[in-house]
């Protein structure tokens, strides 16, 4: 089994934090979004994942490739990393790591978190991650016949023809045959809306009668921006929080957590208190500070401040401050 994971955005949304780190590498309760990923789809898989592709812009640097590579480590893969500079569709970006459409496949887009109580089946055609939605014309939908299998495929129906949206994770049995269907409309320069769709792609599979089925999930947490950034954290530390989340590496004094919070080696946090659903990076500080709801990044310091729904990125100072902060790396408040 292989994984293709494209990430070449520069994830706009999510600026100023994206300026200096690739959006899938902001953390999520202590971890990068593509680590939790990746972990996500191994505990559903019921095959060794032998390969994890990552499609990145190079302006992401060698560190980020070298993080990667240890993300796909930690679940028993070897890392490979490819390259995209130029966005002109998920079928363009994927073809950069062509060679991993072999056998069994599955593609993740990076700003997606699940939860889910299945095993994926390998022995159908596809699965398409999906969870059902109160407003659908947000997102791309699958329709469904009475056996259960996808017949459809809709971007952002204007009228309902489903609640079931499409969460951008996907499984197939032949990665060949896809590949052949993404180089096909590339070599046809066959666009919509000026881009090779991956839709186009999975539409001509099912029209050679591939049979795609839906994996339905519990839960779709998405990290596309601040506010959903600071949600999914705070839904994830619920889900982990029987876990040891608090390291022994870490330093209270006369301070209070409040349970579920995620405290990271070399923390220091003094006459506070902390949580519920606050995540903090190594060798931050903190002092005479309440913060709830929040995410703070590495080598942060804050002092005498009031923070709630906020995300921090690196070496973020803070003082005397009562608000709701969204600070990139280096910001002094």
């Amino acid at each position: 089994m292989n994984i293709i994971i494209p990430m070449a955005g520069l994830g706009k949304r999510l600026r100023p934090h994206t300026l200096t780190t690739a959006k899938p590498l902001l953390p999520i309760a202590g971890k990068p979004i593509v680590h939790r990923l990746v972990e996500d789809i191994a505990r559903v898989c019921p095959e060794k994942i032998n390969n994890i592709g990552f499609i990145v812009h190079p302006s992401f640097g060698k560190q980020v490739e070298a993080d990667l590579k240890a993300v796909a480590k930690a679940v028993g893969a070897e890392g490979k990393i490819y390259y995209q500079e130029q966005a002109m569709g998920i079928s363009h970006a994927l073809l950069f790591a062509g060679e991993l459409f072999e056998g069994k496949v599955i593609v993740a887009f990076a700003d997606t978190l699940f939860r889910a109580d299945f095993k994926l089946d390998t022995n159908k055609d596809g699965t398409i991650w999906v969870q059902r939605v109160e407003n659908p014309s947000q997102f791309g939908v699958v329709k469904l016949n009475a056996q259960g299998e996808i017949i459809e495929l809709i971007e952002k129906p204007s009228a309902f023809v489903s609640d079931l949206a499409i969460i951008g994770i996907y499984f197939f049995k032949h990665g060949e045959k896809l590949r052949t269907e993404m180089q096909y409309l590339l070599d046809n320069d066959i666009k919509e809306k000026g881009e090779y769709q991956f839709t186009t792609a999975l539409e001509n599979l099912k029209k050679k009668g591939a049979i795609f089925v839906p994996g339905q999930v519990l839960e779709w947490l998405d990290c596309g921006n601040k506010d959903n950034m600071v949600q999914t954290n705070q839904r994830y530390l619920e889900i982990i929080k029987d876990q040891k989340l608090v390291s022994e590496k870490a330093t209270l004094k006369n301070s209070i957590l409040l349970q579920p919070v995620f405290i990271a080696d070399g923390v220091i946090i003094e006459n506070s208190v902390i949580g519920p659903h606050v995540s903090i990076g190594n060798d931050s500080k903190i002092s005479d500070s309440c913060i709830s709801n929040s995410i703070v990044q590495k080598n942060c310091s804050i002092r005498n401040a009031l923070l709630k729904n906020s995300l921090l990125g690196n070496y973020v100072e803070v003082e005397g401050t009562a608000a709701n902060v969204d600070a990139g790396d280096y910001t002094r408040i």
